[in-house]
């Protein structure tokens, strides 16, 4: 790979980054809402931050497949620390009172934040424990295979990973709080519809992985190094 190819792979790997660690944090910032999305056979009552959660396997999938292990974790662990300065900026932003007129008062700041905390930290232990699973499979899969079945790599991994993320943060935020057949209801439509969505993006990591790997000349199972 020459010099000009590889600057462009690290800025595509930084893009890839930027894409992970703001999908990240929107998650946690909208996850006290809860809503219910109908695909038809089936309505799911979710968190919000479910949506785009999603979105953070699919491209740590895509970093694993392209830059290889060691770089993927190095995207988690400063996603980490990303959800960990959030967490601070909000504390920080509720030691202030709100000024007269203010469009955001001290009491919706409060209704919209004061759970953030306990959200992101409910995250932060799921987050870690997942996407160590995730990444440790998925390169299980790849040695296994010889670097063939991306399909299958990218679902078992996900699939797994996901089930993992959602029980932990459904137990961290509502165990004490809500019934056992409330807690095991979000974590079966959390976990369900995750595993749907890992299922319908597979034909976007492959095109995905097929691009680059054209793009950046290279070739079968190799990683940018």
């Amino acid at each position: 790979m020459n010099r000009k190819t590889k600057q462009q792979a690290d800025r595509l790997y930084l893009l890839l980054a930027a894409l992970f660690i703001t999908a990240l944090i929107v998650c946690n910032l909208i996850a006290n809402k809860f809503v219910q999305v109908d695909f038809g056979f089936y309505v799911f009552t979710l968190s919000a931050g479910v949506l785009p959660y999603p979105i953070t396997f699919l491209i740590t999938d895509i970093l694993s497949e392209i830059y290889g292990r060691r770089k993927t974790n190095y995207v988690v662990f400063t996603g980490f620390a990303a959800l960990f300065f959030t967490m601070f900026i909000i504390w920080l932003g509720g030691q202030f009172d709100a000024i007269p007129g203010s469009p955001v008062s001290d009491t919706i700041f409060d209704s919209t934040f004061g759970n953030s905390r306990r959200v992101i930290i409910a995250s932060m232990v799921a987050y870690l424990v997942a996407q160590y699973v995730d990444v440790r499979l998925f390169h299980f899969w790849k040695k296994l295979t010889k670097g063939k079945y991306l399909w299958l790599r990218n679902n078992a991994s996900t699939i797994v990973s996901q089930l993992v993320d959602t029980t932990l943060v459904v137990l961290v935020l509502f165990y004490g709080k809500e019934s056992f057949d409330v807690m095991t209801q979000y974590i079966q439509d959390g976990w369900s519809f995750k595993a749907l969505v890992a299922l319908a993006d597979t034909p976007i990591l492959y095109l995905c992985t097929w691009y680059i790997r054209k793009r950046f000349k290279l070739k079968f199972a190799q990683e940018v190094t």
